[in-house]
């Protein structure tokens, strides 16, 4: 079964051609909009590894929660693609995925959210212990557990998530961020059980309607109006 998948959640966009246990993983080019270079990463990918559009299975997709833009990116070219192809979509969420490419049997995955917030989710064995949220640092929730791993940029930009995880989290994985070959393997296993859509029905999953601080927000805060 033939599978792309793709994932510009965050500015590090990545796509992936998944068949049986081959995966092929490519990044999209920095410092450039996925908007611009998404298209043509997975024309010349296809073409790399001798694959048609038509051949595909399905396309999978991060829907969320991330970059608002990277997210309406995806999810618009794989509708775009789907259609023309008469192909069925999957919807992955993309803190799932990040739990996945950690490793961890106990995952807290934290990516950040802009906005002084993160977007948190706990997973166990790869299923959501909780529901999947939004909030600022200081009002994450912390387990009351330990043998946890903890992992995304959210702990890099946010050092409060550290002190407050202490006592539960013995791995880190600080620079872990969203990746399409996730996405793909995921993918597979929704497949499989038949929850794929039609591309008419996909949308992203932005956990929150506010995607910037106002003036006043962000002077109380010292920055620039």
């Amino acid at each position: 079964m033939k599978l792309l998948a793709i994932d510009t959640s965050t500015e590090s966009g990545s796509i992936a051609l998944l068949n049986g246990k081959e995966l092929l993983r490519r990044r999209c080019p920095a410092g450039r909009s996925h908007s611009e270079t998404l298209l043509p990463l997975i024309r010349d990918t296809l073409h790399e590894a001798g694959w048609r559009l038509p051949e595909l299975a399905a396309i999978a997709f991060a829907a969320g929660p991330g970059s608002f833009t990277g997210l309406r990116v995806a999810c618009g070219i794989t509708q775009g693609l789907a259609v023309a192809h008469d192909l069925p979509v999957v919807a992955i969420g993309t803190l799932e995925a990040m739990a996945l490419d950690s490793g961890g049997d106990r995952a807290i995955v934290l990516l950040d959210a802009r906005m002084g917030e993160v977007y948190y989710g706990f997973f166990v064995e790869g299923q959501p212990a909780t529901a999947i949220g939004v909030a600022p640092p200081a009002h994450v929730p912390v387990p009351d557990t330990s043998g946890w791993l903890a992992c995304g940029n959210g702990l890099r930009q946010y050092p409060l998530l550290q002190e407050r995880f202490v006592g539960c989290v013995e791995n880190w994985l600080p620079d872990l961020l969203p990746d399409a070959g996730a996405v793909a393997r995921l993918a597979v296993t929704e497949l499989a059980h038949g929850r794929a859509i039609d591309a008419a029905l996909a949308t992203p999953s932005y956990m929150r309607d506010k995607i910037a601080l106002t003036v006043a927000e962000r002077l109380a805060t010292g920055g620039k109006a």
